[in-house]
């Protein structure tokens, strides 16, 4: 793909330190293209991002607090931050004169062979599968990579990709939606599972889903699926598939290729010849829905080759993600973990079962809404919960009413997270946990959910 010389307009700097936007419009200059960054965003709000660009800023256009319609038409090619809606007027302006629009995936996609690519999404588990798959292909490829949705864009590592490795990739459904357009998935998909998640962006999970699936919708029979047979969403996709299909599951299934749990133990089975793994025990992350998370990538792992003994020494080395269920410290016999990307009540439901059970857990919870359904979650933490204590937001109106209803769980709401984390530590208990799982998106009090987890590390790692 020859870049030098095109107009292109960049929709949507963002805020990620190497996310989308950001890796794209340098990516873009360097490759001799002449852009045009245009973002809703003023120029102090994005002073970070901009002082990133450096000496670059100078070569490229910049278009803050507003967009133009000039830079939606007579442009060769828009690049579409995932944030910003495929509803957007400017958008559909760029699709009515015939202009390619992509986004930093499906640019990234054009430019490797896609036989390199293993690609993970899912509305819960991601990350965790994601890496630890990343961490097995390490062990038989020194050049793979790690990128995606898990806040580095593979653009911003284009000098490792060219090293010829494996490149591993977290998807979102926005970043999926890019692959729509050019007809190609990965080599090796899995998926995770699918929960109403995003249902302020979608019209509903239907749509959602639809999203989700263009990461198996255009690979071929030399391709590989990893689907979850525990999840009803993910179980009926299995019979959509083109490529060779492998299962995964907590309980055993018979005769098909995948990943499960019999007795204690993991296996793999391929074409009618099972393997013993290892003891679920040897994975050390707390939880059924990690030892799930772990068998999805043990499924990759196996597929390309790695024999028992390395999935085992991977198993027994891996910590798990930054702020996925993280223990950050433990002080005065309490436990503080930080959760902070569990954005939907199905994950935060997840955490409370991983670490509950005693009922000492003082949660910190809520933020803004994201159109999802809370009955579930709030008699989970009144089950698991002494005390919940809500971050301000549209998603915590109404969660807060929920919660009222639910008998021996105390309830408070604070204004920021030194308020929270002051209150939590003065409420816990000896032997008791402080978990910040919010089952809402960030927006609002923080600048995204990554913030919101930096904040809560920092007031934790001061504690004494």
């Amino acid at each position: 793909m020859n870049l030098k010389g095109k107009k292109v307009t960049v929709m949507g700097l963002g805020l990620y330190e190497e996310g989308s936007g950001i890796s794209a419009t340098k990516f873009l200059v360097e490759a001799g293209a002449k852009v045009t960054v245009t973002d809703l965003k003023t120029e102090v709000q994005l002073a970070d991002q901009l002082k990133r660009l450096g000496k670059m800023k100078d070569k490229i256009k910049l278009v803050l607090g507003k967009h133009r319609v000039s830079d939606f038409k007579g442009v060769d090619l828009v690049v579409r931050n995932p944030g910003v809606p495929a509803s957007s007027k400017f958008l559909k302006l760029a699709r009515a004169n015939k202009i390619p629009i992509v986004n930093d995936i499906s640019l990234f996609f054009q430019l490797i062979d896609r036989k390199r690519v293993l690609a993970v999404t899912g509305t819960r588990g991601k990350s965790t599968t994601t890496t630890l798959l990343y961490e097995f292909i390490r062990r038989i490829d020194k050049n793979a990579v790690l990128g995606g949705n898990i806040t580095k864009s593979p653009l911003a590592q284009m000098p490792l990709v060219s090293r010829g490795g494996n490149v591993v990739l977290e998807l979102s459904s926005w970043l999926l939606e890019g692959l729509e357009d050019i007809k190609r998935s990965p080599h090796l998909a899995v998926f995770t599972n699918i929960y109403p998640d995003h249902l302020n962006t979608y019209k509903g999970i239907k749509e959602y889903a639809e999203a989700k699936k263009n990461i198996f919708k255009y690979q071929t029979p030399q391709d590989y699926v990893i689907l979850n047979r525990d999840n009803p969403y993910t179980l009926k996709m299995g019979k959509e598939v083109v490529a060779q299909r492998f299962w995964y599951s907590l309980n055993p299934f018979k005769e098909e290729n995948g990943c499960f749990v019999r007795s204690g133990n993991i296996y793999f089975r391929h074409n009618g010849v099972e393997q013993k793994i290892c003891s679920t025990k040897t994975l050390r992350l707390p939880g059924e829905h990690n030892l799930s998370n772990a068998l999805a990538s043990i499924c990759g792992a196996m597929i390309y080759g790695l024999r028992p003994a390395q999935v085992i020494a991977v198993l027994k080395d891996f910590k798990g993600v930054p702020n996925r269920l993280e223990l950050l410290k433990e002080v005065g016999g309490v436990k503080y973990y930080n959760d902070t990307t569990s954005t939907t009540p199905e994950a935060t439901i997840a955490a409370l079962r991983a670490l509950g059970g005693k009922k000492n857990i003082v949660l910190i919870a809520g933020g803004s809404d994201k159109g999802l359904d809370f009955k579930v979650l709030s008699k989970e933490i009144g089950k698991q919960c002494r005390l919940a204590i809500l971050l301000t937001g549209t998603g915590t109106e109404r969660l807060k009413p929920l919660l009222l209803k639910q008998k021996e769980l105390d309830l408070a709401e604070v204004s920021s997270m030194k308020e929270a984390v002051a209150l939590a530590k003065d409420q816990a208990t000896k032997g008791g946990i402080v978990l910040l799982s919010p089952a809402c998106a960030s927006f609002g009090m923080f600048i995204n959910e990554f913030d919101r987890g930096n904040q809560f590390i920092k007031i934790i790692k001061s504690l004494r």
